[in-house]
């Protein structure tokens, strides 16, 4: 079995700074590190709605350079800071992101994030073969 890291160019310079690997690849599935909705400059949205659509476009990035789409998500775990409060919008945005069938999701509440301003990180898991 090979494994290997799926690493965009624009995300070159925070998997070297962390030492991390935005996806890997193993067997026929590709596993995504957690993905906040941080812009590529570093900057947080003041917006939690750009916050969440954000996180979503980066994962679609890194589909796109395994040659996924959002089709492929099998399993996706998200955490929030301030759940109960902005679950509906985050359900909305990710039923816009993530068609039929459905990903099997976990939802946590948790009380801190990596970086003071940060709402939400989603982690999710792909079949390769989708």
């Amino acid at each position: 079995m090979t494994i290997f890291a799926i690493i965009p160019p624009e995300f070159e310079a925070i998997a070297k700074r962390l030492q991390l690997s935005p996806a890997i690849v193993s067997s026929n599935h590709l596993y995504l590190s957690g993905i906040t909705g941080t812009e590529a400059d570093g900057k947080i949205p003041d917006n939690l709605d750009a916050q969440i659509r954000t996180a979503f476009d980066k994962i679609g990035v890194i589909l796109a350079e395994a040659g996924l789409g959002y089709q492929s998500i099998v399993e996706m775990t998200t955490y929030h800071i301030g759940l109960r409060e902005h679950f509906e919008m985050f359900n909305a945005i990710r039923i816009e992101y993530c068609g039929e069938p459905f990903p099997a999701w976990t939802a946590v509440e948790v009380a801190g994030l990596q970086r003071k301003g940060i709402n939400v990180e989603i982690r999710v898991v792909a079949n390769m073969d989708v």
